[in-house]
């Protein structure tokens, strides 16, 4: 690896992981869009690197603040979490199902409303 790539990456970490801890993103909405954009992969593969960066505890520490400051609801992260493993099986086997073009498509357009919702919601 070169150390621009090197280099590349070290930023993407550290934008992802500035912004999971201040508003809960940095995989889906910094870390996939980026991969393509810098790297040239395409959206499985960003997709699948980006999904193997959080499956290492890299949130462990942001956890501990916010649990911390009483602001976790452990009951519901524990429910959300069982079934985030089941919905990430089947949302990665029906990823893996469809061409790089579509899945981009689908990513950028719940990118957009998500957006929007966010943007116009009171």
């Amino acid at each position: 690896m070169s150390l621009q790539t090197i280099l590349s990456l070290v930023l993407i970490g550290i934008l992802a992981g500035i912004l999971s801890g201040l508003v809960g993103v940095g995989g889906g909405v910094i870390m996939v869009p980026l991969l393509v954009l810098l790297f040239g992969m395409s959206q499985h593969q960003a997709q699948g690197t980006s999904l193997a960066v959080l499956a290492v505890p890299v949130t462990a520490v942001a956890v501990y603040n916010y649990y911390n400051e009483g602001h976790i609801n452990i009951k519901y992260a524990l429910v959300i979490a069982v079934f985030f493993v089941a919905g990430s099986i089947i949302g990665s086997k029906f990823a893996l199902g469809l061409d790089q073009r579509t899945l981009k498509k689908i990513f950028a357009v719940i990118l957009l409303i998500i957006a929007g919702k966010m943007l116009w919601d009171k």
